[in-house]
């Protein structure tokens, strides 16, 4: 019997102490089992955070002090280089733990050798109807989009990539940023259902008067990088099933969706079957084309594409068609035998 890989926590720390203790408070009571070490690296926090951490008690706990404020992701990748674990959960500090669903994730990562990173869901992903969507081996949901308060990945997949990139100073969109380089080298990226985590957001490294700023920043350097990543799809069709479509769209749809698209399925039944968190059948027909009509062709959120499959509706079809060249959206009708 092979026994079980060694697990490391990491925590990026900037100021907030209440809410890190909190955290940690959590992480140890809930998780502290499942875990090595938690390593704790203090990006250059006022006097009463460090204190607070310097008083910690927990032998599990590590705690290291940067000298100056390097941002989330320089702090993260410190951490991650102090550790030998096969596996390396990834943790904002203003997340709280309320059960251990560290032995579910790990089980998952071996379930799946190309997974790369499994998240686990909370109230960040409340929205979603877990039974629209195909569960992969160990039970996840793909996603082509990770999000960074919480997630469990293979070390040396993350060194090997590169961790975060430090161009993202503070933050915002490097969690983002990293998922794309890990989904465009073939490996993959999901969420746990069953997993349950509170994040708060915005409490780990602030959302000062810069935020917008910044969030502005990162945003359009990572669309800079990956200039596909707004390729956002509207999918007309009757109801056919996923396993009603040809290879060549399966392929068609893949593409969008690892580049970093999202593809809204409109159908007269709601599909049954999603292949991944990037495709939604969110929209009513009159909602879809309100969005169609008055969403900005410089929003990253409008839809650049409609896709006609051959069962759609005629007339529903013949609507949207009409309005999309007026928008300037490229129109793909799809046909098969």
């Amino acid at each position: 019997m092979s026994a079980k890989p060694t697990v490391d926590a990491v925590i990026p720390v900037f100021n907030a102490p209440a809410l890190t203790r909190r955290c940690v408070d959590s992480v140890v009571a809930c998780l502290g089992r499942s875990l090595r070490y938690i390593y704790i690296q203090d990006d250059a926090s006022g006097t009463e955070t460090r204190q607070m951490l310097d008083q910690l008690s927990y032998e599990c706990v590590r705690v290291f002090h940067a000298e100056k404020n390097q941002g989330f992701g320089k702090s993260v990748n410190d951490a991650v280089d102090r550790s030998d674990a096969a596996y390396v959960l990834i943790l904002n500090s203003d997340i709280v733990a309320s059960e251990d669903f560290l032995p579910a994730l790990c089980a998952t990562l071996s379930a799946d050798p190309q997974l790369a990173v499994i998240i686990p869901a909370g109230n960040e992903y409340t929205k979603y109807e877990w039974k629209k969507y195909q569960r992969l081996p160990g039970g996840y949901v793909q996603t082509h989009r990770l999000r960074g308060y919480a997630f469990l990945a293979r070390r040396t997949v993350f060194k090997e990539i590169g961790g975060f990139d430090p161009a993202f100073g503070r933050g915002y969109y490097e969690d983002v940023d990293l998922g794309r380089r890990l989904d465009l080298q073939g490996w993959r990226l999901g969420v746990y259902p069953d997993a349950r985590i509170e994040h708060k957001g915005g409490g780990s490294f602030g959302r000062g008067p810069s935020f917008r700023e910044l969030a502005r920043r990162n945003r359009d350097l990572y669309f800079s990088r990956y200039p596909d990543a707004d390729r956002n799809v509207l999918l007309l069709s009757g109801s056919c099933s996923l396993n009603q479509f040809p290879p060549q769209l399966l392929n068609a749809i893949e593409d969008v969706l690892q580049n970093g698209g999202y593809m809204d399925w409109l159908a007269p039944q709601p599909p049954r079957l999603l292949l991944s968190l990037q495709m939604r059948t969110d929209f009513s027909a009159f909602t879809a084309l309100v969005w169609l009509l008055i969403n900005s062709r410089q929003s990253s959120k409008c839809f650049r594409e409609l896709w006609i499959l051959p069962d759609a509706p005629r007339l529903l079809a013949a609507l949207f068609a009409f309005f999309a060249r007026a928008r300037g959206v490229k129109i793909v009708p799809w046909k098969w035998s």
